[in-house]
């Protein structure tokens, strides 16, 4: 019996029970019921935290009550008493002021094991999304130099967050927002042409081996570069390096295992189209036409401060110029005209000033900026032990933490921890092949179940026959506990946009297997021939590392074979 089966078996008594007092709605103690109305929502279970209290509890009789009327330990009596007839369910007790306490028979709860393996790589997949679309966007580093430590861990994050959306139903875009306009490019355009030239860095330009190495590549692509005009070498060693360093970002994400289904230059949004406006000039004239925008001084302005702003937002300046809030502006009025009713920005530490920013877009663009739109600001990660890039000078870099410290180990623990938690990573613990380490100790469980597996079949071991009745070991109850949590895991770290509860889980689910795998064998002893209860066993050794690998693959973490 899955939770959800449960859950449903739970609201048709609870419904009833409601129902039954509605007609009973002239007595004087229940006249209140009339106004129950009951959905499956009211209706939900948790895991016990002291697993002699049963597999599942539920509050449904104290937070409906008051609202019936009647002492909630009493209804909470009333609800244990038909649970019992429940398909599944051994036992239903009342504790404390009104918890129910449900325990399942072996044969129940065991029979998840099958709906784990028969479900394979769908399983924890969950529909409480369903219907949403959501365009996330994070990174979004400009195109000037290498991917450093603070875009890792918005990109591990970022991934991580849109796969437990998808999993969990919704329509998910994921995001990058190129920043390919403005000074900033002719600033490294400069610096890598001075590089193609032998000068020194210009002014304020870009440092670092790389440039030099971008220049390089130029040169070699275009061997006339510095025989042309200072404009023309200008913009070609401009686009040239940029389409080399994009190019150099993307391949990075990919090694991170990080993947982008829209990569959006921020210059479509400067391009004027066949009637000489561009999709910024129609972004100002929208907003003004929302009734939010002004013009002072001979600049234009929003007035932003209408939705919680700290003061108003020029959006052109009065020579004309458009400013940085202007493309921000039209991006995210893009963003909606795709068809994207909720936006979800992940940004760094340094970009707090952004939130009222962009929530203030939001309202004057005639969104909800509480419903809409939703900002999520990161903290700063360090790594003890690295080294600044060689080739970039003053950071460290995304691909040199990658090569020191594998994809999984990065991966995993920078999606362990909250976002808005500093973080500072141990390389040393990383690096180290015990169950210290939680990605080791984790993949490790998963190898194990392989393992398993493998020997099962040498010793004609299959899956032939399933008896989830024989299923009684007090390590089995806990690990089938376990598994059954898995969807509900996905969807709350889907709603509270928190990957790390995943890792998290898979870590309580290789605990409760490594316990399982020491009191329960799969393999015979000896001589002792191949029975049900073997080949049982061997269907809750494959749905634990089905389980575990699902939440592996949520955070962007290889489930190796052999370890």
């Amino acid at each position: 019996m899955t939770p959800a089966e449960l859950a449903a078996s739970l609201y048709d008594i609870v419904n009833t029970i409601v129902e039954r007092r509605r007609a009973s709605a002239s007595e004087p103690d229940v006249g209140e019921t009339t106004a129950i109305e009951l959905s499956p929502a009211d209706v939900t279970l948790e895991r016990p935290k002291n697993r002699d209290h049963g597999d599942w509890a539920s509050n449904v009789a104290m937070r409906l009550g008051k609202r019936l009327g009647v002492n909630p330990r009493e209804l909470a009596g009333e609800i244990a008493d038909a649970a019992q007839s429940i398909d599944g369910v051994a036992s239903a007790e009342v504790a404390g002021p009104g918890f129910i306490n449900l325990r399942l028979d072996a044969a129940a709860a065991g029979k998840l094991a099958k709906v784990i393996v028969d479900a394979g790589a769908s399983y924890g997949h969950n529909e409480a999304r369903q219907g949403e679309r959501i365009n996330l966007e994070f990174v979004s580093a400009n195109p000037t130099g290498p991917l450093h430590i603070g875009h890792t861990r918005w990109a591990a994050l970022g991934d991580s967050i849109a796969r437990v959306l998808k999993a969990s139903g919704a329509e998910v875009a994921s995001e990058y927002y190129i920043n390919d306009a403005g000074n900033q490019m002719d600033t490294f355009g400069l610096s890598v042409l001075a590089a193609a030239k032998g000068e020194p860095t210009p002014e304020n330009g870009y440092p670092g081996a790389y440039i030099a190495e971008l220049a390089t590549t130029v040169l070699a692509e275009h061997p006339d570069l510095l025989e042309r005009s200072s404009d023309e070498a200008l913009a070609i060693a401009r686009e040239s390096a940029y389409a080399l360093q994009l190019a150099e970002i993307r391949e990075s994400l990919a090694r991170f295992n990080v993947g982008f289904d829209v990569f959006f230059s921020e210059r479509t949004l400067h391009a004027p189209g066949a009637d000489g406006t561009s999709p910024i000039d129609e972004a100002v004239d929208r907003l003004r036409a929302q009734g939010h925008v002004f013009d002072d001084d001979g600049a234009v302005w929003v007035r932003t401060t209408d939705f919680g702003d700290d003061k108003d937002r020029v959006i052109r300046r009065s020579n004309g110029v458009y400013t940085y809030f202007a493309a921000d502006a039209a991006y995210y009025l893009n963003k909606g005209d795709r068809g994207f009713e909720h936006k979800i920005y992940l940004l760094g530490a340094d970009h707090h000033g952004y939130v009222h920013r962009l929530k203030a877009l939001a309202g004057a663009a005639g969104d909800d900026p509480e419903r809409d739109i939703e900002v999520l600001i990161g903290q700063l990660v360090s790594v003890n032990g690295a080294r600044l890039s060689k080739r970039a000078g003053n950071i460290i870099e995304l691909n040199d933490l990658r090569e020191w410290l594998g994809t999984d180990a990065l991966r995993y623990s920078l999606g362990r921890y909250p976002a808005d938690s500093p973080l500072a990573l141990d390389p040393e613990q990383l690096r180290k092949r015990t169950n210290d380490n939680p990605v080791f100790y984790v993949q490790y469980a998963h190898a194990r179940t392989r393992s398993v597996a493998r020997n099962a079949a040498e010793a004609g071991v299959d899956r032939s026959s399933f008896a989830p009745e024989l299923l009684t070991h007090e390590s089995e109850s806990a690990l089938l506990g376990g598994l059954q949590e898995f969807p509900r895991i996905v969807a709350q770290a889907a709603e509270l946009r928190e990957p790390h509860r995943v890792a998290r889980y898979v870590e309580e689910i290789a605990g409760l297997y490594h316990r399982w795998y020491d009191n329960c064998r799969v393999i015979p002893l000896g001589d002792e021939p191949v029975s049900d209860v073997h080949r049982t066993r061997l269907w809750l050794n494959d749905a634990a590392g089905q389980v575990i690998r699902n939440g592996l693959e949520l955070l962007g973490v290889s489930a190796p074979e052999r370890m």
